[in-house]
């Protein structure tokens, strides 16, 4: 039995072809579309932000609507780090990995029991807790009015912030990159098949000897790190923090991001953050006082029709040759609709 699980978590963990592609397209992207470059950099830190969320919703089975507390703690960290004690960009994002992942230790502890909906109101009262203690600290944080004009000292002493964000994306993209091998270690080790076991059945996974409360705290802890990365960075690549950081908006919309592109792979916050900032974007410049209806509208149709039919070919074409694996999800949600 050991030797099957591991031989399922080293198969899962192999980099697949299509991967590297994905990835150099990313890093190419500057340049080819160098009057986006801002645009980019802000998906890259939106990805960032979901994969920290879909390791406890999608991989632990803990729901959150409290998690931009700990991308602005990180964001307000950074920004203070930097005008107050020195500007270096990763010295800053050390510093507030290391607070945002203290905050998360913190509150991991009142999560540990009770249901979802306790969950919850848990997590949505420390997000309100935090935005009301950076309004009330103005001295600090600037209050309602943020903290502006953060000035950050070049990348590794070399490559300096530019204004059309090239510098910014690529900072970001790296710094994105990293995460994602790091959390893809993670999720495909025992560790993380274990945080599966308490995402299907908590009680069955402590009845084989898996410490639950234990596993729960841990990833909770390093999904608070993760989170307050990505608020470093936005904080560092936009030059401002403000209380917005904490807005309820902020993690309602990261929960959109993995419904669009699913829960439990972390691919799936990538994909998600992707077609909704593109989605935005596009949106917004069209019908700005609609956008949210458009991508409402969007996410109905993804709900009723299914994310392998929508992406099926299926589905536009007509076709009746298609893979395998889409093919077999085809008949279950089928069989599932019966």
């Amino acid at each position: 039995m050991t030797t099957a699980i591991e031989s399922t978590l080293q198969r899962d963990s192999r980099v697949k072809k299509w991967e590297p592609l994905v990835w150099l397209l990313a890093f190419a992207s500057p340049l080819l579309l160098p009057s986006h470059s801002l645009l980019i950099s802000e998906i890259a830190i939106t990805a960032l932000f979901a994969m920290s969320l879909d390791l406890i919703l999608g991989y632990t089975g803990i729901v959150s609507l409290g998690h931009a507390a700990f991308f602005g703690m990180g964001a307000y960290s950074a920004a203070i780090f930097a005008k107050l004690v020195m500007p270096d960009p990763l010295v800053g994002l050390l510093a507030a990995i290391l607070l945002a992942t203290l905050l998360g230790a913190a509150c991991s502890f009142t999560i540990q029991r009770g249901s979802d909906l306790t969950r919850l109101m848990v997590t949505l009262g420390v997000g309100l807790l935090l935005y009301e203690a950076a309004n009330k600290l103005d001295w600090l944080t600037g209050g309602a009015d943020g903290l502006q004009g953060v000035l950050m000292a070049p990348v590794l002493g070399l490559f300096e912030f530019d204004l059309n964000g090239k510098t910014a994306a690529w900072y970001a993209l790296v710094i994105a990159s990293l995460f994602f091998v790091l959390l893809r270690r993670w999720v495909h080790s025992p560790f993380g098949a274990g945080l599966k076991a308490i995402r299907d059945n908590r009680l069955r996974a402590a009845s084989i000897g898996i410490h639950v409360s234990r596993q729960i705290a841990i990833i909770y802890t390093l999904a608070a790190g993760v989170a307050g990365a990505a608020g470093a960075l936005f904080a560092q690549t936009t030059g401002f923090a403000s209380l917005d950081v904490f807005a309820f908006d902020r993690s309602a919309d990261l929960m959109l991001m993995l419904v669009i592109g699913g829960t439990g792979w972390l691919w799936g916050g990538i994909a998600g953050a992707v077609v909704f900032k593109l989605l935005h974007t596009v949106i917004s410049n069209i019908t700005p006082q609609y956008w949210t209806f458009w991508i409402g509208l969007f996410l109905v149709v993804l709900v009723m029709v299914g994310r392998e039919r929508l992406l099926s070919p299926k589905t536009w074409f007509g076709k009746k040759s298609m893979d395998s694996r889409l093919c077999g999800n085809d008949k279950r949600e089928g069989n599932a609709h019966e």
